[in-house]
């Protein structure tokens, strides 16, 4: 087992994380990551209670190593999925979108140590403070929902380190071993995926979303729908008119209205190229090819074991 903080906190071979992403990771991912040695996670932002009891579940016979559950705090059933959690016995939770002082204090009575994801280092503190037993911080290159600030992950990582002494996980453009390793020399002790999972063979994504982006290009993402909440999307049909809109002075509620309801579902897990939401990170022009969750973990630990070798060599 790699010797630091993170595979020590969660009990892992490496400091290799999936990211809990709504329609792309259920259970099989989850539970592909965390045979392989690296640390799985079943994204609930797109599921209701009972179909995430299920995944849990499923998740359970399937590994016996630790896997986690991210719990985006502004889900409407905040309080089934908090129970749900707690009463099928997960013990990390990754949390985002919200105030993690709600929930963190409660999880941790019942044994889970609980993630907090930011995109500043003003959050970090606030996660430090809320009592998180780590933090994840996510540079504006990821896929989905970013932070306003824009801040890219390489000057987010350090200005995080400084800001507090929480393990951390970096994430938002890594993909690779080489990304992983400039992410910890950078402060950071281990790194969470999402992009690079979407295109796995567990992964829970419509084969024609895996297949875009392994076929995606550099500059084909882009930050949109800044005025609702800015979300990282390959460019298409949708996104076109959300910018034309954008650039035209279109108001929040104009914008909400163009996007409607279940836009992401209909792209990235029912496959609609034209006219879904298809959530993305940037680095998503440097994953090539769809492969099983433990080829990449693989693939990803070598790498950065080659890289460290190289750079000892300078």
């Amino acid at each position: 087992m790699t010797n630091n903080r993170i595979t020590q906190l969660f009990n892992i071979k490496y400091p290799i994380i999936q990211a809990g992403m709504i329609w792309c990771s259920g259970w099989e991912l989850a539970s592909a990551v965390s045979n392989a040695g690296g640390l799985g996670i079943i994204g609930s932002g797109s599921m209701y209670p009972e179909i995430l009891r299920e995944h849990i579940q499923k998740c359970k016979a399937s590994t016996e190593f630790p896997f986690a559950v991210n719990v985006p705090l502004l889900y409407p059933d905040i309080e089934k999925h908090i129970s749900v959690v707690i009463e099928e016995g997960v013990k990390i939770v990754f949390t985002s979108a919200g105030n993690p002082k709600t929930w963190t204090k409660h999880l941790q009575q019942h044994g889970i140590k609980v993630v907090h994801l930011i995109a500043s280092s003003k959050f970090a503190k606030k996660a430090e403070d809320a009592g998180c037993d780590a933090i994840v911080c996510e540079g504006f290159e990821a896929g989905g929902h970013n932070g306003r600030d824009e801040t890219t992950t390489f000057v987010l990582i350090p200005q995080v380190r400084a800001a507090t002494n929480l393990p951390l996980i970096a994430a938002g453009g890594i993909a690779t071993g080489r990304g992983m390793l400039a992410a910890m020399v950078l402060g950071a002790e281990g790194v969470q995926l999402g992009t690079r999972f979407v295109c796995s063979d567990e992964s829970s994504a419509h084969v024609n979303f895996k297949n875009a982006v392994a076929h995606s290009n550099e500059g084909d993402t882009m930050l949109s729908i800044k005025k609702i909440v800015p979300v990282r999307l390959i460019k298409n049909e949708f996104q076109k008119r959300i910018q034309e809109a954008e650039d035209k002075g279109a108001g929040a509620e104009e914008l909400a209205a163009m996007l409607g309801r279940a836009r992401a579902k209909k792209g990235m897990f029912e496959g609609d190229m034209a006219e879904g939401e298809l959530e993305i990170g940037q680095i998503s022009s440097f994953v090539k090819e769809v492969k099983p969750a433990r080829e990449i973990v693989e693939e990803i630990w070598s790498e950065f074991l080659l890289a460290k070798n190289e750079v000892q060599h300078l």
